[in-house]
């Protein structure tokens, strides 16, 4: 696990399962119709149970770069953040501001919510083809940004599927340091 101390929080790098991680709050890599899918969100959706998506109903969709809370159903959070990423065009048409947006989104919503501890996954970087690199930069400053300021996130957690994933998040939380 690596590691890296903001003001009074954690920032954290760990592989594993986001679906288990007891946190207040789960961010799910949603589509913009909210409507389930595969990789993480097939995830969630499936440990959480059909609560997750009956709530996810209520919204007209999310666009891209934003993201909305739902109850986290069998989770063992409070809530599921449905954060909606941008998919890779070849990075000009606005995604790394998108992706940004995403996570700060996802950081707003928790302070709102007051909750203390988040977990994220690698937004965009699976089925939508961003690369993994520019994204776990893009990430972590985003992310590590909001904890600068006033917030009630002690802990916010990148929980990376594989060892490639979290390779990239080390390099990238190198990188904050300098």
């Amino acid at each position: 696990m690596e590691r890296l101390k903001i003001n009074s929080s954690i920032l954290e790098l760990v592989q594993g399962d986001i679906t288990a991680q007891q946190v207040d709050a789960i961010v799910n890599a949603a589509n913009s119709a909210l409507a389930g899918g595969g990789g993480v969100d097939g995830a969630i959706h499936q440990a959480g149970g059909p609560s997750i998506m009956e709530e996810c109903g209520r919204f007209d969709g999310c666009p891209t770069g934003s993201a909305v809370v739902t109850g986290a159903g069998h989770l063992k959070a409070k809530n599921v953040i449905h954060a909606v990423g941008p998919i890779w065009r070849g990075g000009g048409r606005g995604e790394p501001e998108l992706l940004a947006g995403a996570y700060a989104a996802c950081m707003k919503i928790t302070a709102e919510l007051g909750h203390r501890s988040i977990a994220f996954p690698s937004i965009s970087t699976g089925a939508y083809g961003y690369p993994v690199e520019a994204a776990a930069e893009i990430a972590l400053r985003t992310v590590a940004d909001h904890l600068r300021g006033e917030t009630s996130v002690e802990v916010a957690r990148f929980v990376l599927f594989d060892s490639y994933t979290l390779a990239a998040y080390t390099d990238a939380m190198g990188k904050l340091h300098s």
